[in-house]
Formats: C-alpha cells, sequence, structure tokens
C-alpha cells in the first residue's frame, strides 16, 4: 500500500502546530484509538470465551487460566516488531494491515467455540487472539511521533485508554449475550466483531496518514535496548499496565473461582474495573504532564499496594463486597499509573538529550527517535507482567484454592517498584539540586 505519506512533520515548531499540525495529529488519533480499542477486545476476548465454558467442556479452572496466559503471552512477544513496523511500513499502512489480521483469530475462535474441542485447539487459537496485543505498541509508536513533547501525556494518554476501553467493552458484549441469549452461545459475541474489524481498518485507510520523517531506525533499537531506563521502566510498566491486562483477563475468573460466581454473576461485574482503569488512563498523562511522571507514579503505586492490601484482607474474611472495592480501586490506580508512566518514557530522554548538550528541535527530535523505540520494549515486557499475574493466580488456586497468595506477591512487587521511582526519578532530583537539567523533575 503506498498511502498517503507527510514529508515534513516538525510538532516542536509551534507556527506549523498550530497552522496544520495539531489537525492531522488529533485526526490519526481518533482512528488509532479505534483500531486499537478493536485489537484490545479480541486480545482479551478469551478472558470472555473461559466464562462461556461450562462443566461441558472439561477443563479445569487451572486449565482455563493457562488459555488466557497464552493470549496475554503471544500478545507481549508480538510487541516487539509491531514497534519497528511503524517505521518500516507507514504508521497508516500498518494500522490497516494490523486491524484486518484481527479477522483471523476472531474467525478461528468461531469455527471451534463448542464443546468437544480438544484443549490444544483451544491453545493454539488463544494464542492467535494474541496478535490484537501487538496494535498497542504500533499504535502508540505512531502517535508519539505526531505530537509535541508538551502534549504527549494527554495524547498517548488517550490513545492507551481508548484502546483499553476495549478490554471492558467485549466483556459487557459478553455479558449483554450470557444475560439474553444464555452461556450457550458465545458465538454471538464473535460475530459482531468482524464487521467491527472491518470498520477499524477502512476507516484508517481512508483518514489516516504515514510520516516519513519516521523512518526506520535498526540504531534507536540498539540503543533504546543498551539504555538502563529501558528497563527500569521496563519494571514500572509491568506494575502499572501488567497489573492492568492481567487483572482485566483473570478477574471473571477468580469471581467464579474464588467466590462461587455463575458466569452470569461473574460477567456483570468483570467489565466495572477495566471501564474504570481505562477511562481513568488519560488523566494519569494529564495529571503527569501537569505535575510530573515521577511524582504521580510514585504515589500512586504507594496506593496501589494499600489496595492490594485491602484485597488481601477481604480474601481472608471471604468478603465479596470488600474484595470488589479493593479490587476495582486497583484498576483505577492502574489506569492512572499507565498514564504517568508513559508520560515519563519521553520525558526521560528528552532529559538527556538536554543533558547531552542538545536544544530546542535537536533535543525534541533525540528524545523522539530513542523514545519511540524504548517503548515498544517497555510495552512488551509490561504485557509479560500480565502473564506472570495469570500464572501466579493460576499457582495459587492450584494449592490454595484461592488467589490471596498471588496478592501477597503482587503487594511485595509494588513496594518494590515504589523504591526504585523513588530511587532513580525522585531521590535524584534533589541530590543535584544545582545541575537541574541532570535531573527528572519535570518527568
Amino acid at each position: 500500500m503506498a498511502g498517503r505519506w507527510i514529508e515534513q512533520w516538525e510538532p516542536e515548531d509551534e507556527i506549523f502546530w498550530q497552522e496544520k499540525g495539531e489537525r492531522i495529529a488529533r485526526r490519526n488519533l481518533w482512528f488509532s484509538v479505534l483500531s486499537e480499542h478493536i485489537g484490545f477486545s479480541i486480545w482479551t476476548l478469551w478472558s470472555v470465551m473461559v466464562l462461556f465454558m461450562g462443566p461441558e467442556y472439561g477443563i479445569d479452572p487451572a486449565g482455563k487460566f493457562f488459555l488466557i496466559s497464552t493470549a496475554t503471552l503471544v500478545g507481549a512477544l508480538v510487541r516487539v516488531p509491531y514497534t519497528f513496523a511503524v517505521a518500516r511500513f507507514g504508521g497508516r499502512n500498518w494500522t490497516v494491515f494490523s486491524a484486518l489480521t484481527l479477522l483471523v483469530p476472531t474467525v478461528a475462535a468461531y469455527l471451534v467455540m463448542e464443546p468437544g474441542t480438544s484443549y490444544t485447539t483451544f491453545l493454539v487459537v488463544a494464542a492467535l487472539a494474541g496478535i490484537g496485543g501487538g496494535n498497542f505498541a504500533s499504535s502508540m509508536t505512531n502517535i508519539n511521533a505526531f505530537f509535541p513533547l508538551r502534549k504527549k501525556g494527554w495524547a498517548l494518554g488517550l490513545n492507551a485508554g481508548g484502546g483499553n476501553i476495549g478490554v471492558p467493552v467485549v466483556q459487557l458484549a459478553g455479558l449483554l449475550v450470557i444475560g439474553t441469549a444464555g452461556a450457550t452461545h458465545p458465538r454471538i459475541v464473535l460475530a459482531v466483531y468482524v464487521p467491527l474489524i472491518v470498520v477499524a481498518a477502512l476507516c484508517a485507510a481512508s483518514f489516516m496518514d504515514n510520516l516519513t520523517p519516521v523512518q526506520n531506525d535498526t540504531g534507536a533499537a540498539k540503543d533504546a535496548v543498551r539504555d538502563p531506563h529501558t528497563w527500569i521502566m521496563s519494571v514500572l510498566y509491568i506494575g502499572t499496565f501488567g497489573s492492568f491486562i492481567g487483572y482485566s483477563f483473570a478477574f471473571g475468573l477468580v469471581l467464579q473461582t474464588q467466590f462461587g460466581r455463575t458466569p452470569l454473576q461473574a460477567a456483570s461485574l468483570t467489565f466495572i474495573g477495566p471501564l474504570l482503569g481505562s477511562l481513568i488512563r488519560p488523566a494519569g498523562g494529564w495529571l503527569a504532564d501537569r505535575y510530573g511522571g515521577a511524582r504521580i507514579t510514585l504515589w500512586n503505586f504507594a496506593a496501589m499496594a494499600a489496595a492490594t492490601g485491602v484485597v488481601v484482607y477481604a480474601s481472608g474474611i471471604a468478603s465479596l463486597t470488600v474484595f470488589l472495592v479493593g479490587f476495582i480501586a486497583l484498576f483505577v490506580l492502574t489506569g492512572l499509573g499507565n498514564g504517568s508512566t508513559y508520560k515519563m518514557i519521553p520525558g526521560i530522554f528528552h532529559a538527556k538529550a538536554i543533558a547531552q548538550g542538545l536544544r530546542g528541535e535537536e533535543a525534541a527530535a533525540h528524545g523522539r527517535r530513542l523514545s519511540g523505540a524504548a517503548m515498544g520494549l517497555i510495552g512488551a515486557v509490561g504485557a509479560l507482567g500480565g502473564l506472570a499475574i495469570n500464572l501466579a493466580f493460576r499457582q495459587s488456586f492450584r494449592t490454595a484454592g484461592t488467589g490471596t497468595t498471588a496478592f501477597w506477591y503482587f503487594l511485595v512487587f509494588y513496594a518494590l517498584c515504589f523504591t526504585v521511582t523513588w530511587a532513580v526519578y525522585r531521590r535524584r532530583v534533589a541530590a543535584v539540586p544545582a545541575r537541574p537539567q541532570l535531573g527528572y523533575a519535570e518527568v
């Protein structure tokens, strides 16, 4: 696809931005959100499909957790090549292609979703759904190139938040089907998504653009891999996005397994947490733009640890009400943290460029170059956190019959993330007051 290519793109130039840059960037943002939204729905499709899998399917809770873990794993791995595909093929062109590929796991699930299908077949089809997770990486890399640094927190938060809403939307679709047609008709959910996928691809082809200045730069990837901040931010993103996607996959199964909820009862609650976490993500980016991503991320991890303590307490006293309060609070906090951590990434590399003596557009271009490459790697590692959460739940339920042990591990990890954020991005600011350009107060 030759596509529509924009030869010149200078978002940091205020005149360029006001005359035409902002209008073009916003248009690409909205249709990027649509495609990424559908991608998230397909990636998390099996968090809904397992609610339809009654005793007649012959799959125990541990087997269901492993199914959704397979989709999580593939979604994490494909994020790396999806990140660099934007520079190779163009943001518009790749969005069209990646949207159309979502037809493969959706149609495959439609064909096999019935009792009597082998567990191996279900594993393969669930793995195919993982390609929906790659859409996030290519979408974020693409939108990162369109917006100036001062707008990135809001733009990336809105892009990711709109995409994340695909999780509760597919869960609401499952709830609607279970509540009306019953838990024996999963194919209705799948049939709804086929035309939506086609619409997303057509909209991307009609209204999005490719940026010529975003050239394939293997050197940027190598530099991002070697930079310690890429891996530090990967750990923090495990704590925020890894938690969001892991909990989104597992929430319904936890309610069914630990609290004995029926498929309809579980589905009626499952969507609430992901919906709130998605809606709040742009607010996390906006707060990071205003007060600094590191400051928001730091206290967000403290709150996540506290909310996890509430969940552990609720599990101990077997209180569904308290459990829901704590768990939904966790979802909200993961959304805030998602927005603030992603704002930190371009800010960190821009701050490093300034510390190296670069100024103006040269510093901004250097920051865009490295942050675009780093985002894919950070997003992939963060998504692997979702896999770790699902496997932790699987092991916890196999050995203890509840998720309490898993939640204790999550609490310890959030405390670790709090410590890392303070030590690397907050303590340094106070340590070098005479050289603020080397700190990360603005990150």
